[in-house]
């Protein structure tokens, strides 16, 4: 046979061998060396390498702390955790990057572009800037308009030391959402024209035009009419030409469809002026003069109709290096036509709404290839573009579309969307044409800001040379102190906490005081259950750690508590022996009682054993800071406080205190006779041995006068109240049974006064009739509920008969007359019949008394309609309709049936398992399931909803709604449009917006720009959802609608002048 033994973990094992002793010991016998068992103080030292980790529960382990760290030679950069600041300096012969403040990268790209051509820059840095000119140093400076900002962004970029600067002041300058990506191209556009409409305000000349001899060009909508073959001509500006990509594979084939003839005709015929009539007519573009810097937009951004947003065409596009522009310019043929390639921009990414824009920007004075991306620059080898994984970016549909060949001096792109050439200029040897110096005024601010960028790196250097000292000094304190922290056999000692030994040694931490208050007794020693979290050291090491750091209490070889060691001796010796004492309890509890007896709780017979292993484990785990009872602390300390009243049902599951279960809230003997027992004195002596503070109550304990007095006094009471409500019960009766009501819709015709109370009265008065030693008893009939603060009545007789009657109780004045004798009416409300016989007929007129206040009245149904339009976070409801039928047939709802007995029985009774279920919806054959009588089928064919809005006083709320089966509930606000409820349905019921047909009480709900609010959507309501056709593709479905806003582009930013 296969003995399997179970291996306890280590420190199991030796706090076990650390009380072995106490099975043999009795607490009066414990010595010294019982003590130093405890407190594990001769357990002999673990040496380096002999455990993986440090043994906790060995007080003389002092391996695996942290020391390992330390104990061998360490390189300085472990002694900090501060970058080289020279990693943020700028390498020499590179650009400056831009940081990128969120979703900026487009906005960088461009900058880096513009920054890259010289005469752009060179004028820019010609332009007045009194601001600059001025600045006082010692303050930071800060521009205010486009041309200043562009300045120093320009010089910063061009003699920083920093690595990358922040563009935010230019970007908020802009009023620019830093969070939100926008349209690159358009951005280019909006930026240049404002820059443009800047720089004309300049007053030197040479800089009002400069983004026109930059950037613009001349070409002109040439229309010829078919029938007389007369020619007009629309001369015009471009600053850029926006090519279309769809359907094509190269550059010359974009230009030359931009270029092509165009055929007016049908709807689109040309008013020819010669002709005097529309005219088939053809029209081309002709381009009659390019700027120095050419720019072509590749329009891979477009609209798609279908799904009413843009998408990005994935489309590979060749672009030569070196462009001729000859074949398609008209005329003037001795301008200069050969441009060459100075940089290309990219987007990464498939989607037009995400991606990550980046720059190939040309060095005009090298040569040389650089990609700019945010704070990264990377220098191209080979002075060649090198387009790389900005062209690695998987396709969305399954056939990936090859990368063609190119030819040599030509590039393929799926993502340049923008591309500019520079015109080729004739070689020269003059080459300060492309040298741009930083005026004075601006190089005065560039060198501040380099400045405080030098005082940051020597702070931050400074900061790691003290970092590096310091740990160099702890390294020596450490070997210095590692070495004596072993206490010697029978030499002084103290005990050290082990977590304050380990951040001692972990540098990343600061070292604190030392702290032993937490390791301490109740008698402010060292508790025996804290020294598997202590160390024991020598007094040298000791001493050392004291005067360097402090703290304290220190806790040498006389801080080890007899007093503690002695008690957990007395509770394990206890545990050990209470399987004994239980057989023994049970067995003399069976016997006859002969002699004095005690008096013990029947519930705590039947768990003392629990109990008492509670009571012994909470003994044994005391701490310094348990200031919490222990069981057995009696109630005849006369604390009466501390026991809660009615302790004689105390349940044995939260019974925490032996024999508590027959003590009264006096702190007496219970008066529940049946829940105790007497017990021998035997039986009782064993029981205090393991709940010495527990109440104790002799066989001769008089029961608690006063708990007899009550008891007295409650049946007395409950004697009263039933004789009351049966009283109440016969002279009410027709009211307690809903019988011969009076109904507003057929006024009695043997009186011409009805009384009006609250619902909410007769509901409580009948919960006492029906259980009046349960219930209070109702003494006012509270009318105040149904008058306004004036006194007048908040009802009108119509009213009363649309629904407002659900408020409300009617009363015969035979009932009335019964009501005020036996209840305080604080103010009478009834409604009167005045019967006249008109020529016509007879007429009825219903006034009531107190009178209506319509100014109150007025005023309640504004604030209920308010409250109806203005919600926020409240539920509506979605039913899906299958082929105009309701997926599940309208249940009846349930009733608020004030008459029969129904309503109580439904609290008594436990729900039923659907119930349980928020998405239960009855069967056809469910009404079986409510017990109706004739009279509340009657009220309920008479009753009118009300919404759970409406509100009244104590009057309660209307019936909840019933959710069906296929109905979901969505939560909503007032001011929240149609197109966003629509997206909530949308990933509810995986029904696009396009597809879902809405409707409410009938009524079509259409306007996506309209809100809940005004279209009549209020709490609870109930929205009916067709869907036009099934979606297959819910997640393609998602994409289309990503973007849930209608797009703002750049409103209410400063490239549209705000």
């Amino acid at each position: 046979m296969l003995f399997i033994k179970r291996i306890m973990a280590p420190r199991i094992q030796l706090a076990k061998a650390a009380w072995r002793w106490v099975e043999t010991v009795k607490p009066e016998e414990i010595k010294q060396e019982h003590i130093e068992l405890a407190y594990r103080v001769n357990l002999p030292a673990c040496k380096r390498g002999t455990c993986r980790r440090n043994c906790k529960g060995n007080p003389n382990c002092l391996v695996g702390i942290g020391e390992q760290a330390w104990l061998g030679e360490i390189d300085e950069n472990a002694f900090h955790n501060i970058d080289d600041p020279n990693s943020e300096r700028r390498d020499k012969n590179t650009f400056v990057g831009l940081t990128n403040l969120g979703a900026t990268c487009y906005v960088n790209t461009f900058l880096q572009v513009w920054f890259h051509n010289l005469e752009l820059r060179r004028r820019l840095y010609q332009c007045h800037n009194s601001r600059a000119q001025e600045h006082n140093i010692e303050s930071d400076y800060e521009p205010q308009s486009i041309c200043e900002h562009l300045q120093y962004l320009f010089a910063l970029l061009q003699n920083s030391n920093r690595k990358y600067i922040d563009p935010s002041g230019l970007v908020k300058a802009l009023g620019l959402d830093t969070g939100q990506q926008q349209d690159a191209q358009e951005f280019s556009k909006l930026f240049l024209s404002l820059l443009e409409d800047t720089l004309s305000k300049q007053k030197n000349p040479n800089l009002q035009n400069v983004i026109q001899r930059q950037f613009c060009g001349q070409f002109s909508y040439v229309t010829v009419c078919n029938q007389c073959g007369r020619s007009s001509a629309l001369p015009s500006r471009f600053y850029e030409l926006e090519l279309n990509i769809q359907g094509h594979k190269n550059l010359t084939e974009c230009v030359t469809e931009f270029l092509k003839e165009e055929n007016l005709d049908g709807d689109n015929r040309y008013y020819c002026e010669s002709c005097q009539g529309k005219q088939n007519a053809t029209r081309r573009i002709k381009l009659h003069s390019l700027p120095p810097t050419l720019n072509l937009q590749l329009m891979r951004f477009v609209f798609d109709r279908q799904t009413g947003h843009k998408k990005k065409l994935n489309t590979f596009i060749s672009f030569p290096e070196q462009l001729d522009m000859g074949p398609f310019l008209e005329g003037n043929q001795d301008q200069n036509c050969v441009y060459e390639l100075s940089a290309v921009l990219i987007h990464r990414g498939i989607s037009a709404y995400s991606g990550h824009y980046i720059a190939h920007v040309k060095d005009a004075r090298t040569g040389d290839w650089y990609k700019f991306n945010d704070e990264e620059i990377e220098k191209m080898e080979g002075k060649k573009l090198q387009l790389g994984i900005e062209e690695d970016i998987a396709e969305t549909v399954k056939s990936q579309t090859r990368k063609p060949k190119c030819s040599k001096g030509y590039h393929c792109s799926r993502n340049a969307y923008m591309l500019v050439y520079k015109v080729q200029e004739a070689e020269t040897s003059d080459s300060s044409r492309n040298i741009v110096e930083v005026p004075a005024f601006l190089q005065r601010l560039v060198d501040q800001d380099n400045h405080k960028f030098e005082e940051w790196c020597s702070e931050m250097a400074d900061m790691r040379k003290q970092s590096v000292d310091k740990g160099k000094a702890k390294h020596e304190e450490v070997k210095e102190l590692y070495e004596l922290l072993p206490a010697m056999d029978g030499g002084p000692y103290e005990f050290i906490p082990l977590e304050w030994l380990k951040k001692w040694l972990d540098d990343s931490t600061a070292t604190k005081e030392i702290d032993n208050s937490l390791f301490l007794c109740c008698h402010n020693k060292l508790h025996p259950d804290k020294v598997g979290d202590s160390k024991r050291v020598s007094l040298q090491a000791a001493e050392l750690l004291y005067k360097r750091y402090g703290g304290g209490p220190r806790l040498d070889n006389s801080s080890m508590c007899r007093v503690c060691v002695g008690q957990r001796c007395r509770v394990l010796r206890l545990k050990n022996q209470l399987n004994e004492d239980y057989k023994e309890v049970s067995n003399l509890i069976k016997r006859t009682l002969s002699g004095e007896g005690y008096w013990v709780g029947k519930a705590s017979l039947r768990s003392w054993r629990q109990l008492a292993l509670e009571q012994l484990e909470e003994d044994e785990h005391e701490t310094k800071h348990s200031n919490g009872q222990t069981n057995g602390q009696g109630p005849h300390t006369n604390n009466s406080k501390e026991f809660l009243p009615e302790l004689s049902e105390v349940n044995e599951d939260e019974m925490r205190t032996f024999n508590e279960d027959i003590v009264c809230s006096h702190g007496n003997l219970s008066i529940a006779e049946t829940e105790r027992k007497l017990v021998s004195s035997e039986v009782w002596t064993k029981l205090r041995a393991y709940f010495p503070k527990a109440p104790e109550f002799t066989q001769n304990q008089e029961s608690c006068q006063q708990c007899l007095t009550l008891e007295q006094e409650e049946k007395d009471n409950e004697a009263v109240s039933k004789m009351m409500a049966l009283d109440q019960k016969n002279q009410l009766l027709n009211l307690f049974h809903e019988k011969n009501r009076p109904i507003l819709t057929k006024w009695p015709q043997d009186t011409d006064v009805l009384y009006i109370v609250p619902l909410y009265f007769v509901d409580e008065w009948k919960k006492f009739i029906r259980r009046p030693t349960k219930s209070s008893p109702v003494s006012n009939v509270g009318n105040a509920l149904l008058l306004c603060p004036h006194g007048g009545f908040m009802f009108t007789y119509d009213s009363l008969i649309n629904g407002d009657a659900q408020h409300v109780a009617l009363l015969w004045p035979s009932e009335w007359e019964v009501i005020s004798r036996l209840f305080i009416v604080d103010q009478p409300i009834s409604i009167h019949c005045f019967k006249q016989t008109t020529p016509s007929g007879p007429t009825a007129e219903y006034t009531t008394q107190p009178d209506l206040c319509w100014e109150c009245r007025e005023g309640f149904l504004f604030q209920q309609q308010r409250d109806l339009r203005e919600y926020t976070q409240a539920t509506i409801y979605i039913r899906k309709v299958v082929e105009d039928k309701m997926m599940m047939k309208e249940v009846a709802p349930e009733m608020n049936a004030s008459s029969s007995e129904a309503e109580e029985e439904k609290e008594d009774q436990p729900k039923m398992d659907g119930e349980k279920d928020p998405d239960f919806s009855q069967s056809q054959d469910s009404a079986k399931r409510l017990k109706l009588n004739d009279n509340s089928i009657a009220k309920l064919a008479v009753a009118a909803p009300v919404s759970n809005s409406t509100k009244l006083g104590g009057i309660r709320r209307s019936t909840r709604h019933r959710k069906l089966r296929g109905e979901k509930a969505l939560i909503v606000s007032a001011n929240q449009t149609l197109k966003e409820l629509k997206i909530q349905i949308m990933h509810a019921f995986s029904v696009a917006p396009f597809d879902q047909n809405l409707s409410i009480n009938g009524k079509c709900l259409t306007d996506d720009s309209a809100t809940l609010g005004s279209l009549g959507v209020i709490p609870e309501s109930i929205i009916c959802l067709k869907a036009d056709e099934p979606i297959a593709d819910y997640a393609a479905m998602d994409d289309v609608y990503q973007v849930r806003m209608p797009e703002e582009g750049f409103k209410g930013t400063g490239l549209l002048g705000h």
